[in-house]
């Protein structure tokens, strides 16, 4: 069973049931509980700190969907490609990633503002909560900082009445960049080592911020042409040290990281948001069981995954070729079996919860490799919808799916990495979260070196090569890299290298389209998306009407056609609402909006 007490899962049942995280003292009946009342004992903060965790996405659909505005993913339906993708963005009136953190951070002020009068504190609960406080005020002015390149700062509680603030100028990148470093840099000395209990912000969450912060805005200057690059990558690689210190081994199932009833005692995983039958659930493992090709994998994505000798697809004497699924995915680093369903066919009565083999042996090589790779609670095949019903076979397409209209992929490659078989109700999931995990923190690690001039291959063996060992794939050696035709030309090998492993490790979890952003290699995302390669009359019925790239009868899926090019600069920022502009003359539009 699941903890029920000091987890983050409940922590946002709380903060949910909340109307504004903002008025969270408004809301209460008058004398009950003020901010007199509220902010006296140590416990009394604790309990109001919990609902800063609600910041933390979990299993969200956004997540996912960020995925679709890079080049790994599709929704290949014709209604539902990328708005970043296709240049059909528009500047908003109003919008929650500007609004959000402000709300969550007005009332992280309120308990900052009110903590130096609270007598019953002793002079290290004080820093405690601060720490706390400056952690979840540097998370949100992050995602601001992220998507917009800067804000106004906002330094104690705002009433009404504060013109001054709410109608200032906002800081500048460089302002609010540093300010976030401060805070961290405090938490990370002043925050309580364990925190307040299992999975709660401790100096190891702390750290792990400061790791994905410090890479991110290193690497967005360096390759934006700002300054001060050094002193934020030198940040996230000193965090990344400590935390490989404090934890040198990776959890060795990685399907297990996301398909847990309960991550309390996974080591790599520093935070992660709890899932509880009744409390709080998340459809995430559902959706993409049943997908309508709601998250697809691109061609480009799966030629990612390496073969079991560390060589690319085009390199390896391993690699069989792509015109046949069960060629394709055999002898591949197995973090492409836990992320796209591996092909199979068998016999099937649909509707039925039994199946049975079918008399080609090749039908049954994945069913038997995932029996040894998976358990039954998740990854073993045939795969089902969420009541159990059995599917004939994978890849199973929208345009042909044998009277079996769920879990069906357009481009071929259905991601299914969230997904599992623990509570088969339909969008009733209860599989834990992972919010900052050692793998992240590896390769934040290894590219901060790179960038950093720093590498070799010791920090090689102690990033990169513990990734490729948990997917069963030969060690990188920096003096015998892969010749990957498709290398990008203007990056170095070695570099092409360690963001392949953290395309692959981190798939779907959210990070690619920042990755991206701050690398200014959205480029990639313009080309065109396709998936797998079919062949009309063999793989689907001669009049099939999935398409072919050239419609062809022959070649690789191509729902999409060609994104405009190129990808415009003023897209690598988001624009700032016009209502914001409207109320304060001192916002100005991020440029060419």
């Amino acid at each position: 069973m699941k903890k029920a007490f000091k987890n983050i899962g409940l922590a946002i049942a709380f903060a949910i049931s909340t109307t504004s995280c903002a008025d969270l003292l408004d809301l209460q009946p008058e004398g009950s509980l003020t901010e007199q009342t509220t902010f006296t004992t140590y416990n009394n903060f604790i309990a109001y700190a919990w609902q800063f965790y609600g910041v933390f996405p979990g299993y969200d659909a956004n997540v996912p969907n960020s995925e679709v505005h890079s080049d790994l993913f599709a929704t290949a339906n014709t209604n539902a490609t990328s708005d970043w993708i296709w240049q059909r963005v528009v500047i908003p009136g109003s919008s929650p990633n500007y609004s959000d953190p402000f709300s969550r951070i007005r009332a992280i002020n309120i308990m900052l503002d009110n903590i130096d009068q609270a007598a019953q504190l002793t002079d290290e609960e004080k820093k405690h909560i601060r720490s706390i406080g400056y952690f979840f005020k540097a998370f949100n002015y992050m995602d601001l900082l992220n998507k917009y390149s800067s804000a106004i700062w906002v330094e104690n509680t705002v009433n009404d009445g504060d013109t001054d603030v709410l109608y200032g100028t906002p800081a500048s990148r460089d302002e609010i960049a540093q300010k976030i470093l401060d805070m961290l840099t405090f938490s990370e000395q002043n925050i309580k080592p364990e925190g307040d209990g299992i999975n709660t912000i401790n100096t190891h969450v702390v750290r792990a911020l400061l790791s994905r912060f410090g890479l991110r805005e290193g690497t967005w200057r360096k390759y934006h042409a700002l300054n001060d690059v050094t002193k934020y990558l030198q940040a996230s690689h000193e965090a990344s040290t400590k935390l490989i210190n404090d934890f040198p081994n990776l959890h060795a199932d990685y399907d297990e990281l996301f398909n847990s009833e309960s991550l309390a005692n996974v080591d790599e995983v520093l935070l992660y948001k709890q899932y509880e039958m009744n409390q709080i659930t998340h459809s995430l493992a559902s959706l993409a069981r049943n997908s309508a090709g709601r998250w697809d994998l691109t061609k480009n994505a799966v030629d990612l995954y390496l073969l079991r000798d560390g060589e690319t697809r085009w390199t390896s004497n391993l690699f069989a070729g792509d015109q046949t699924p069960y060629d394709e995915f055999r002898n591949r680093d197995i973090r492409l079996y836990y992320t796209v369903p591996p092909p199979f066919r068998v016999q099937v009565s649909h509707p039925s919860y039994t199946w049975g083999y079918t008399n080609n042996a090749a039908d049954r090589e994945y069913i038997d490799l995932m029996d040894e790779l998976s358990v039954p609670t998740r990854k073993t095949l045939p795969t089902m919808n969420w009541q159990g019903l059995i599917v004939i076979q994978e890849p199973h397409f929208v345009d042909y799916n044998l009277g079996q209209p769920f879990n069906v992929t357009f481009t071929g490659y259905r991601f299914y990495k969230f997904s599992n078989k623990i509570n088969m109700i339909q969008n009733v999931d209860i599989n834990d979260a992972p919010i900052f995990r050692m793998g992240e923190i590896l390769l934040n690690h290894v590219e901060t070196a790179y960038e950093l001039e720093n590498i070799n291959q010791n920090v090689i063996d102690e990033t990169i090569n513990k990734l490729r060992a948990r997917g069963q794939v030969a060690s990188l050696q920096i003096d015998n890299i892969p010749a990957d035709p498709t290398r990008d030309a203007e990056i170095s090998p070695l570099l092409w290298e360690i963001r392949r492993e953290r395309a692959v490790e981190l798939m779907g979890e959210g990070f690619r389209f920042d990755d991206l952003r701050r690398w200014k290699k959205m480029d990639y995302a313009v080309e065109r998306k396709i998936g797998r390669y079919i062949t009309k009359g063999v793989d689907v019925p001669a009049n099939s009407p999935i398409p072919i790239l050239n419609n062809a009868t022959a070649g690789y899926i191509a729902y999409e056609g060609q994104a405009p090019t190129p990808f415009p600069e003023h897209y690598y920022l988001y624009p700032i609402p016009s209502a914001e502009i409207v109320l304060n003359d001192n916002i100005k539009q991020n440029p060419d909006w």
